[in-house]
This record gives C-alpha cells, sequence and structure tokens, in this order.
C-alpha cells in the first residue's frame, strides 16, 4: 500500500508540475499578445497631428520651432521647457488651461504610444495617483490624479490629461493640464492645437525616444517667469510672448 501511495503521489507531482507549464505556456503567450498589441504600426491620421511631408505649407498660422509648428491662435501664450541646453517641449496657454506638446523619435514600423501609456499609468499609480484609461477625443489618453503639493504645504491631487499619437518614426505627446483637463468645453481648442501641429522628425539618425529638439524663432523675446507686467495673469500674453516656463514632467 505505501508503494501505491508513492505511485499515486508522484502522478499527481507530474500532473502539477505538467500544469505549471501549461499555465507558464499561457502566461507567456498572453505576455507575448499584450507586447504586440501595445506595439502596433501607426494607425492613421485622417485629423492630423502631422508629418512635415504632408502639410504642403507648415510655416503658416504656425509658430516655427524647428522640430515643431505650433499653431497660433489669438491671447495664448507659448512657452519653451529646457533640458540642459536644449529646448525639448512646448507648452501653449490659453486661459486657465494648458497643453504642453513634446515630440520624440520612434521605430519606423511600430508605434510607442501604447507602452508609453503603460509606463505613466505604474507611474502615477507608485506615487499615490489614481489613473484611468479611456478613449477620448484624441484617441486612447490617460486621465490621471497626480499628487502635488498645494500652496499651502497640504497634499492635494493636480488632473492631467496624457494625450499622444503615434506617426511615421515620431511619437507626439500632450499633456493637458488646468481647466482643459476637467472640463471638456475648456479644452476644444487646445486638442485642435494638438491635432494642427506639424512634426519635424528629420532623416538623420535617433534613437527611439530621444527627444526632437526644438529651437526658438528668430523674432522670440524671452521674458523670464516671473516678469509679467502688473496685474497680468501668468496665463496671459499673446501669440509672439515666448516665456521660458518650468517643464511640465512626465511621471514615471
Amino acid at each position: 500500500m505505501f508503494g501505491r501511495r508513492k505511485k499515486k503521489g508522484a502522478a499527481e507531482n507530474a500532473a502539477g508540475e505538467a500544469e505549471q507549464v501549461v499555465d507558464s505556456v499561457d502566461t507567456e503567450a498572453d505576455d507575448e499578445e499584450e507586447r504586440e498589441r501595445i506595439r502596433l504600426a501607426p494607425g492613421p491620421r485622417p485629423d492630423g497631428p502631422w508629418d512635415v511631408s504632408e502639410v504642403r505649407e507648415p510655416g503658416e498660422g504656425r509658430v516655427d520651432l524647428g522640430g515643431l509648428f505650433v499653431p497660433g491662435v489669438d491671447g495664448m501664450e507659448l512657452r519653451v521647457e529646457v533640458a540642459g541646453d536644449a529646448i525639448v517641449a512646448a507648452t501653449v496657454v490659453l486661459g486657465d488651461s494648458a497643453i504642453q506638446l513634446q515630440a520624440f523619435a520612434a521605430p519606423k514600423h511600430e508605434g510607442i504610444w501604447g507602452e508609453v501609456r503603460e509606463e505613466i499609468a505604474a507611474g502615477v499609480t507608485q506615487q499615490g495617483g489614481i489613473v484611468d484609461q479611456v478613449e477620448g477625443p484624441l484617441g486612447w489618453e490617460l486621465r490621471a490624479q497626480v499628487p502635488v503639493q498645494l500652496p499651502d504645504g497640504t497634499g492635494g491631487f493636480q488632473v492631467v490629461r496624457f494625450v499622444g499619437v503615434d506617426g511615421p518614426r515620431w511619437f507626439l505627446r500632450g499633456v493637458i493640464s488646468g481647466r482643459g483637463a476637467v472640463q471638456p468645453q475648456a479644452a476644444g481648442l487646445l486638442e485642435q492645437i494638438f491635432r494642427d501641429t506639424v512634426v519635424v522628425r528629420g532623416s538623420g539618425p535617433m534613437a527611439p525616444r530621444d527627444p526632437i529638439v526644438l529651437k526658438l524663432p528668430n523674432d522670440a523675446q524671452m521674458v523670464p517667469e516671473g516678469m509679467q507686467q502688473e496685474g497680468q495673469s501668468r496665463f496671459a500674453g499673446g501669440l509672439g510672448q515666448l516665456q521660458r516656463g518650468p517643464e511640465i514632467t512626465e511621471v514615471r
């Protein structure tokens, strides 16, 4: 009887090992399927944003920042964000809303927005924030509540929207903050600016996720932070005014 029980136990162990192998194979298959899902080739962009090859006159009605042509609208303030000595992002401010625009190099035949979304979501969650992935007016996006320190020193949350579109060998990310992040009617013009932005990737070799460097327009006037005219909101300003503002960084 002892021998029979031993054989039975061996059979059960073998069955358990087989189940573990099957589970491992299934998990690997699921992981591979997920990787394929988030690395799909860039889809069509019938409403933009645009590659420079798709626009006849990219500088018409747009501010030339080198790697980006950003649409100009009345009453907007345009700020640039600097990393070291390089300008890597531009922020358009309209009223109490803003959108940061940043372009990156991407692989030739696959998009990176699905992968980037997952990384941003994981980073926000690790910091104690809340993230929802939804399909919005610009496609799949993240609506996040990011932990911040309020002016009075207490903790709170800032609501932001992370939007993105994969293009030919580039990826354009937008971060919408302020009123436009919580009120759809306030976000319409910012979303249109995102759609009508033109990306200039260039033909040189770039590693995926390298930022596409920007430049100041030739007639730009740098206005240091905090140098607004008396009574002027920090969200005020015109199309010709460039301010060097704080970078709105990706939470990772």
